[in-house]
């Protein structure tokens, strides 16, 4: 569902990797003229709204992949770290083995487990994408400021689409903001491919109804493979939302840097990453607590939550000051959190 508060549940671990990437990238920025990074940035995202044939990736060069890591990277990274909380929090005694990030970059997502799990700083760690540039880009900003695991993982160059094949037995597999790059006979096998090696699967989409439509197409394939899910959804039967009238989605608050605000002209500190996002496990899991899928309404002496149930599906709960512990716990709880 929709809504315009953004929350970041169960995050906030040190170390801040956040606070790591920024002083990465403000490293890399270094040196490029603003106006050139505002230009650049502007362009790749009119790109990226467009068409982009699967043969071709849109970060081409230094300058691209520079302005676009300081404009975009943050963002996906605060939406990866808070898919892989959710999942974290349902599997609160897992900690993935080894790590294959599928589309990713300048390694956002892999910033993001690091945050999730700090632990094991040796964890074998692939980042996969095919462009160049960006992954030499990821090399340089692990390297200025990541953490062990990620200044030892692996930047390999590779098709991503349809032909892609992972390696057996990987323990956690991230495919973020990469769906919606690719023809849909790629997603679909590359859906499969990633549910037949691993035990995880996270994938996240931009927060619109396309891609809300990516990640449930995605949450089926998985399903008929044989995972289950555990986050955002509390069961894997089907997403109770009726097609074409709504869309599940959440939001992540991004510190904005000068780059952002010169981009889209604005003047707040800080700006609302919205995404979908699914994930999904091989193991057998209990179903899980309902979902805040709404911005939870405070009212004088009650809290409006919309949740998506186990058995129920869609549905309202009005929490008031005479459920005591209980009214304050709602007071407290946020768009995409748990409930109760």
């Amino acid at each position: 569902m929709h809504s315009a508060q953004s929350a970041r549940p169960g995050t906030g671990t040190p170390p801040d990797r956040a606070d790591e990437l920024r002083t990465a990238l403000a490293r890399l920025l270094d040196g490029l003229p603003p106006r050139q990074a505002a230009q650049a940035v502007e362009r790749l995202m009119a790109d990226y709204r467009g068409a982009t044939p699967t043969d071709a990736p849109v970060l081409r060069n230094r300058s691209d992949v520079t302005a676009y890591a300081a404009y975009r990277m943050p963002a996906t990274f605060e939406a990866a770290t808070a898919a892989l909380a959710a999942l974290r929090d349902r599997l609160p005694g897992w900690a993935p083995a080894s790590h294959v990030d599928v589309g990713g970059g300048t390694g956002a997502a892999a910033w993001a487990v690091a945050e999730a799990w700090p632990e094991p700083e040796d964890r074998p760690t692939t980042v996969l994408d095919w462009s160049e540039p960006a992954l030499a880009v990821g090399r340089e900003l692990a390297a200025d400021s990541g953490p062990p695991v990620l200044r030892a993982a692996r930047w390999h160059r590779t098709a991503i689409g349809g032909g892609l094949a992972l390696p057996n037995g990987t323990d956690l597999v991230t495919v973020s903001y990469v769906l919606g790059e690719l023809a849909e006979e790629a997603r679909r096998t590359l859906v499969a491919e990633a549910a037949r090696v691993a035990r995880a699967v996270v994938l996240v989409e931009p927060g619109t109804p396309d891609g809300y439509e990516r990640v449930i197409a995605a949450r089926e394939r998985l399903i008929a493979a044989g995972l289950r899910v555990v986050a955002p959804c509390p069961h894997s039967a089907a997403c109770p939302i009726e097609p074409g009238k709504d869309w599940c989605h959440f939001a992540a608050r991004v510190g904005r840097s000068s780059l952002h605000r010169q981009v889209k002209r604005g003047s707040l500190p800080y700006e609302d990453e919205k995404f979908s996002y699914v994930a999904a496990v091989r193991d057998a899991v209990p179903d899980g607590q309902a979902r805040v899928v709404r911005r939870p309404q405070l009212r004088k002496g009650q809290v409006l939550l919309d949740l998506c149930t186990q058995d129920e599906g869609l549905r309202r709960t009005t929490v008031t000051k005479r459920h005591g512990p209980l009214y304050r716990a709602a007071r407290d709880t946020v768009w995409g959190g748990t409930w109760p």
